[in-house]
């Protein structure tokens, strides 16, 4: 209660929620946007309880060095959700390894010129600690000791997961350097709610399989709840006992198990009745949830999960039933 963090890239979904449950506790949130002035960025998070007395917002850039300095100053914490994430990519490494990386070290770099700073809580994600070439099977649990790859990443083109995995292997040097008490939340795939107006990468798939899409994809993923991912940065910083990665996944599941919970929730959907190729379905493995519970996370189930989303998706008009 009455402290000071900064909330870097405050507009993003995950961001978002955590501003939104700082305000609720009393912090007060220094939050940083690339434009302050545009209304689809900021008006979600000037509307939140609290907000009049104690957001104030900042413009920065994650490729402008010192751009964080007055955003972080004065600031007990820091939390660095801002690194972009998307799929159809031209350019990987202006798009998403530049902003993701020098963005990471930029914020990282102010937090060093800032005695006040107490711990920096970094969004990074499962992707940093899945991709490895390792075999993910039923039998295989994934815990915080997995690291993923950056060489097979970049092999298997995986520009996003390069991206993560280089910004968090950045990251963890730079603190050590530097003696900053940094702890990681790898979340898999968010989805839940949406307090921005604009649709988010995450839960745009829940919204394509519900807008008409003929197939799925054979694919599997961890899931996880939006709340318990921005609630989770909060304990990280609060916890004194907290420290290095939290993998936040409530269920791994195939695409085949989200168009069957959809399917059950809403069954006058039409929904996608087959799988985008016809190889056997990508297996699905486990991930270890003991240290998260340390942190206090109950998780949110994924079928309510699924079902927040589609009720938000339906109100903020992304999907039409």
């Amino acid at each position: 209660m009455g402290k000071v963090v900064c909330v870097t890239g405050a507009s993003g979904y995950i961001a978002s929620w955590v501003v939104k449950l700082l305000l609720l506790r009393g912090y007060t949130v220094k939050a940083s946007v690339r434009d302050p002035n545009d209304p689809k960025k900021t008006e979600h998070l000037l509307s939140l309880e609290g907000a009049s007395e104690r957001l104030h917002l900042f413009k920065a850039n994650l490729l402008e060095e010192g751009s964080f300095d007055s955003a972080i100053d004065g600031c007990d914490g820091v939390f660095h959700t801002a690194s972009p994430f998307y799929n159809d990519v031209k350019d990987p490494q202006a798009e998403l390894i530049d902003p993701a990386v020098k963005g990471t070290l930029n914020v990282l770099n102010s937090c060093a010129k800032t005695s006040s700073v107490k711990r920096v809580v970094v969004t990074s994600s499962m992707a940093a600690v899945v991709c490895n070439g390792k075999p993910r099977t039923p039998d295989v649990t994934v815990d915080e000791t997995w690291f993923s790859d950056s060489e097979f990443c970049e092999a298997s083109k995986l520009w996003y997961v390069l991206s993560k995995t280089l910004a968090e292997e950045a990251a963890w040097k730079f603190c050590k350097e530097k003696g900053i008490d940094m702890v990681t939340i790898n979340p898999a795939m968010v989805i839940g709610p949406l307090l921005q107006p604009t649709l988010n990468t995450s839960a745009a798939v829940i919204a394509n399989l519900m807008n008409g899409s003929k197939t799925f994809p054979n694919s599997t993923l961890g899931w996880v709840n939006v709340k318990d991912v921005a609630n989770s940065h909060i304990l990280a910083f609060e916890n004194p006992s907290a420290d290095g990665r939290y993998c936040l996944v409530e269920s791994v599941a195939h695409y085949s198990e989200i168009v069957n919970i959809l399917r059950e929730l809403y069954p006058n959907l039409q929904l996608p009745e087959k799988c985008a190729d016809e190889n056997p379905y990508m297996p699905t493995y486990q991930v270890s949830k003991e240290r998260v519970k340390s942190l206090g996370i109950e998780y949110i189930t994924l079928k309510v999960s699924i079902n927040e989303t589609v009720e938000s998706l339906k109100e903020k008009g992304f999907v039409h039933f």
